[in-house]
């Protein structure tokens, strides 16, 4: 089990400030602000700003089995204070069963909304760690209700429908090229291939052979620059026109890449990209040879793409990525270091600063 909370950081380059005050505001964006529809989630929400409704970091958990209560609510707290939020929202998504019936006063054990104990856990640290609860709320079937609230549309049985249409928030994620998914899983199966075709691998295996005669036969800068003319070949490809389909790269293309982006120098240039390109035909490059490469070819793609996702403020993608990177090579050390960097919920702005240090002295 992993206490490792899921974390999404809205970028503070983004020119659309969306501000949310109500608390069924804010338990209408929970899918929004973590990039997929949660389920049996707990999630911190932090707060800024001078009148203290700017939503900022969002980081989520699976709900523990009380074992591992503890450790869960440590992970949340440490990471959703690295933002220093002058408040907290706690959103409980569950769909588990009320303890009892009637309104009860917040975190009395005797019945009342699911999960008070976790909640009950999970106020006395953050409030430890000085980091005031603006609200708590359970999120179930569609409504929302309030732990700290004893009034009748409070009660276990009643709570209050979530706001309809769209939100100033979803309209916003639109417009940043967010697409919320369903459930975390299907954020996953954005980088499986749909296809399951294997033409990739083998070109990648034939590119194995190929690389080593040609660095041999023509040297090492003439490989290395054939390699960034196929990022580039690649990123030209995948910026498809208004209203046409992505194309898919050929097997060959998505091979050349690939083994092209072990070369630290091409992999450095291509994480600069990320600092000046279109996000959209970059992400799709990267998805595309995350998908298709072999392991562990697909951890330079994959850490390329989270790198990419998160300056755009998606965390949850990001954080999926460099899960399929580490997976894929544990050493990468790349993707090792931004999987710590976002664990400590780093700003795109010190990012793009990083970056910048990476493609000078390479890593």
């Amino acid at each position: 089990m992993s206490a490792r909370p899921n974390s999404h950081l809205p970028s503070d380059l983004e020119p659309y400030r969306v501000r949310l005050s109500e608390p069924g505001e804010i338990a209408a964006a929970v899918p929004q602000l973590l990039g997929f529809r949660p389920s049996e989630s707990v999630v911190l929400i932090g707060l800024g700003g001078r009148r203290g409704d700017r939503v900022g970091l969002t980081v989520r958990a699976d709900i523990p089995q009380p074992a591992h209560a503890a450790e869960v609510v440590g992970v949340l707290v440490r990471s959703i204070r690295t933002q220093r939020p002058g408040a907290v929202v706690v959103a409980v998504v569950s769909e588990a069963p009320d303890e009892g019936a009637g309104p009860l006063p917040a975190f009395r054990p005797e019945g009342g909304l699911p999960h008070r104990e976790l909640l009950r856990e999970l106020t006395m640290e953050l409030t430890a760690a000085r980091l005031p609860v603006r609200d708590a709320l359970l999120v179930r079937s569609g409504r929302w209700w309030s732990y700290d609230c004893s009034q009748p549309c409070c009660a276990p049985g009643r709570g209050t429908a979530l706001p309809g249409g769209v939100t100033a928030l979803e309209a916003a994620a639109v417009v940043g090229g967010m697409v919320v998914e369903g459930s975390r899983r299907d954020l996953e199966r954005r980088l499986e291939d749909p296809d399951g075709r294997p033409g990739a691998r083998e070109a990648c295996i034939r590119w194995a052979g190929e690389g080593w005669a040609q660095a041999a036969a023509r040297g090492s800068a003439a490989v290395t620059a054939d390699a960034w003319a196929a990022v580039g070949e690649a990123m030209a490809a995948c910026r498809s026109g208004p209203g046409t389909a992505t194309p898919r790269l050929t097997d060959d293309l998505v091979a050349r890449v690939v083994w092209g982006l072990r070369d630290t120098a091409v992999r450095d240039r291509a994480l600069a990209l990320a600092l000046t390109a279109d996000p959209a035909p970059l992400e799709d490059l990267w998805t595309q040879c995350t998908r298709r490469a072999p392991a562990p070819l697909d951890a330079a793609p994959a850490t390329l793409l989270a790198v990419s996702a998160w300056l755009r403020g998606d965390g949850a993608m990001a954080n999926i990525a460099l899960e399929r990177a580490l997976d894929s090579d544990p050493d990468y050390r790349l993707a090792g270091l931004l999987a710590e960097a976002l664990a400590r919920c780093m700003r795109p702005t010190d990012l793009r600063a990083m970056i910048s240090e990476t493609a000078t002295r390479g890593v």
